[in-house]
């Protein structure tokens, strides 16, 4: 499989409370992790058991230089990402509450670098692949290209429209399956999803729009799912969480493994909700993606 996507360095503050603007809160854990919705996603799928190529940019710097020592580490193919002279490795900085939950600025730095001719390069080796699965923390051009690519040569094209961004019917119509969580459902189709009956809503509105399938992330409550022959929510995964910091990411990698690996999509969805709950219980963004065994016991003892 074959992602597409950022490659971020997490700096992240542990606090009570996520301060609102002009407030200071003390008393704050300070780490850094790797992350990048790109790199994350890459790296749970590897680590779930996928064979990943990543196509990405980095800074010519030791931020950029240490990502890249990672992804060898977990065995993703680094021949795609391009160094980048002129423009820093992303940086997102991150707070995380008492209760888990997140907020996330982010300096994209190289990953703007990302651009339709590094895509071009790359034809191959995306045409080969099973699946390719993209963000939207690089230019929504080389989102769309390599989306072109895959299409035409019948590969699964994933879509994690995260952050929010609008996405023009073009676009969508080249989308196997696009996976938002309930913001961003709501901000592609201005239906608010606030339970199951605004998730399909939702998803209708996406699915003629000529998306082939829709997946809507609603957290631990689960995923619902909304295809040409089905309209179900498949349930999530109880756990205590510590950190909600790439959930979506760990599913969307799973997921794609899942599909490689010939499950049925409803078996994918509960393969990736398994490793999206283990996640939640470890800090940071890619240090939160499980290995395949940890994640097949974990559903082996939720059968």
């Amino acid at each position: 499989m074959v992602v597409v996507g950022s490659s971020n360095t997490d700096m992240i503050m542990q606090l009570d409370k996520i301060p609102v603007p002009g407030e200071t809160v003390l008393g704050g854990k300070f780490s850094t992790a790797a992350g990048g919705k790109g790199a994350n996603q890459a790296v749970a799928a590897a680590r779930a058991g996928g064979d990943v190529t990543l196509i990405a940019a980095i800074g010519n710097d030791s931020l950029g230089k240490q990502a890249v020592e990672g992804f060898l580490v977990d065995g993703i193919n680094v021949e795609y990402i391009k160094r980048v002279n002129n423009a820093a490795s992303g940086v997102a900085l991150i707070f995380v509450d008492k209760r888990g939950e997140n907020s996330i600025a982010v300096a994209s730095g190289a990953n703007m670098a990302l651009c339709l001719e590094t895509i071009i390069n790359a034809t191959q080796v995306i045409s080969m692949a099973k699946i390719l699965l993209m963000q939207l923390e690089i230019p929504i051009e080389t989102v769309t290209k390599a989306a072109q690519l895959g299409h035409e040569a019948g590969v699964w094209v994933i879509l994690n429209p995260a952050p929010a961004q609008p996405l023009d019917d073009a676009l969508l119509k080249l989308i196997s399956i696009l996976t938002p969580n309930e913001t961003e459902a709501e901000f592609l189709t201005g239906v608010k999803v606030e339970d199951e009956a605004g998730a399909r809503k939702a998803a209708e509105v996406l699915l003629a729009k000529g998306v082939k399938a829709v997946l809507i992330t609603l957290g631990a409550r689960g995923v619902y799912l909304a295809c040409r022959d089905k309209r179900e929510l498949i349930p999530g995964f109880k756990v205590d969480a510590v950190d909600t910091t790439a959930a979506g990411d760990v599913f969307n990698g799973a997921l794609a493994v899942g599909l490689a690996e010939g499950k049925p999509l409803e078996e994918a969805i509960r393969f990736a909700n398994a490793a999206a709950a283990l996640s939640v219980t470890k800090l940071g963004a890619q240090p939160s993606a499980h290995s395949r065994a940890e994640i097949d016991c974990f559903l082996g003892k939720r059968q």
